[in-house]
């Protein structure tokens, strides 16, 4: 999957979590993108099957959509904590670099990021 498309998933699932409830233009307006390109993005997440959307114009997740959506959460929860933890960096800065670093990062790297913030957490 692309990064545009992880982006959207994991933004229906934190407005889901926020609101309980998401539709086209909550998206539009949580990214700042037009409607059309919500639109088209919308389309093409329902042809993958990664999210439903009822007559109404409310959009779910599907199991795999959650799956995939949970993991890029996790990724970005994780990185936003270990750049904080480690740089000293400010949450806005920490939220945005974790942002970019959660699509290009491997399964390695983030298991020993994650295994590090775990510890850190307990200590």
């Amino acid at each position: 999957m692309y990064e545009s498309g992880e982006n959207y998933l994991e933004t229906i699932l934190r407005l889901k979590m926020r609101t309980g409830q998401v539709r086209s233009i909550d998206i539009a307006r949580e990214l700042n993108f037009s409607k059309p390109s919500v639109s088209r993005a919308v389309s093409m997440l329902k042809e993958a099957g990664y999210i439903t959307m009822d007559r109404a114009g409310s959009i779910e997740l599907t199991d795999s959509g959650k799956a995939q959506a949970e993991a890029i959460y996790e990724r970005h929860t994780v990185l936003t904590a270990f750049l904080k933890l480690t740089a000293g960096v400010s949450e806005e800065r920490a939220e945005e670099d974790a942002c970019r670093i959660e699509h290009i990062i491997s399964a390695e790297t983030f298991a020993g990021i994650r295994a590090y913030v775990e510890r850190a957490a307990r200590l």
